[in-house]
């Protein structure tokens, strides 16, 4: 039997496991890649395996097809999001999957927190200019007494209320799916996007990906905006379009963003953004911590040994 893995986290970490798969008889495929497979080697390599643990992947109704006709029983999204994987696609062809919700929230909420304190702080750009021998002293924004926008309340969402009411600041959430548990994490309004989004002095985008939210921070919402506000995104790439952020932050009309998802990953080397020094830059790599790979690893494969009866 053999289990196909492109996760790049677990991939990091997979000495530690490997002595289980190879317990149930289990022979690993792991492929060279840096931040997902291209559809075309995933249509050559689904097929030959029993089970799939997915990354970021483009986990289409073309390839779960091709499993079909080949091996494949079962196929597991390690972590919460699911916008690159069709799901219904998998259900339909008689194939077990799901994804492992609720693992990450407090870990991508502490990169949030740090991207939020860093632009405040400007802490990236006095690090640079040390590194090349300056001496830099720029005056930041304290955070206290600011209005935080917490677009998306979800596990991730809520987790970042709960660090920010530390910092005695207003927060505006926006998710029509959220409930009262918001309240308790100390979100203050529950508005209808972009609804007072022109208070808010940091926007943190911590929502899901879907069909109807692509580009949701556009050249129409940002002129919505607050001048000189700072933008994060912990999310996925897509909620952004780069070329009106871009546009925003040659104008000013964004002060400073943090991004650690992009449309395209990697980053292309001639995206535009590259040239803003009031940015930050991830790798998607929110969820990555020690503790938290060990959680999503052992929740993926237990689910997954058990659509394959090896529990």
């Amino acid at each position: 039997m053999k289990v196909l893995v492109t996760c790049p986290p677990m991939i990091q970490r997979i000495d530690e496991f490997r002595g289980v798969f190879e317990s149930k008889g289990i022979e690993l495929v792991i492929p060279e890649f840096i931040q997902s497979l291209s559809e075309e080697k995933l249509l050559d390599l689904v097929p030959t395996v029993d089970g799939w643990i997915i990354g970021d992947d483009p986990a289409t109704k073309n390839i779960f097809e091709a499993g079909k006709r080949g091996k494949l029983k079962a196929a597991v999204k390690w972590g919460v999001g699911v916008d690159n994987v069709d799901i219904k696609a998998a259900e339909r062809l008689g194939i077990s999957i799901s994804n492992t919700p609720k693992m990450f929230g407090n870990e991508v909420a502490d990169l949030g927190i740090c991207y939020l304190l860093s632009l405040a702080r400007s802490a990236h750009f006095i690090d640079r200019e040390v590194r090349k021998g300056l001496w830099v002293k720029p005056a930041g924004v304290s955070v206290t007494g600011k209005t935080i926008a917490l677009v998306g309340l979800g596990d991730i969402g809520l987790a970042c209320a709960r660090r920010l009411k530390g910092f005695d600041v207003k927060i505006l959430g926006y998710d029509p799916f959220t409930s009262l548990n918001a309240f308790e994490a100390g979100v203050d309004q529950i508005l209808e996007f972009p609804e007072k989004l022109n208070e808010a002095d940091f926007i943190l985008i911590t929502c899901a990906l879907t069909k109807d939210n692509i580009h949701l921070i556009n050249k129409r919402t940002i002129a919505e905006m607050k001048d000189a506000v700072f933008i994060i995104n912990i999310s996925r790439g897509k909620l952004i379009n780069e070329v009106d952020l871009a546009e925003a932050l040659e104008s000013g009309k964004i002060k400073g963003a943090a991004l650690d998802v992009f449309e395209m990953e990697p980053l292309d080397i001639e995206s535009p953004l590259r040239s803003f020094q009031q940015c930050i830059f991830g790798t998607h790599n929110g969820s990555n911590t020690v503790e938290a790979v060990k959680r999503a690893t052992e929740q993926s494969m237990t689910l997954l040994f058990g659509y394959l009866n090896l529990l």
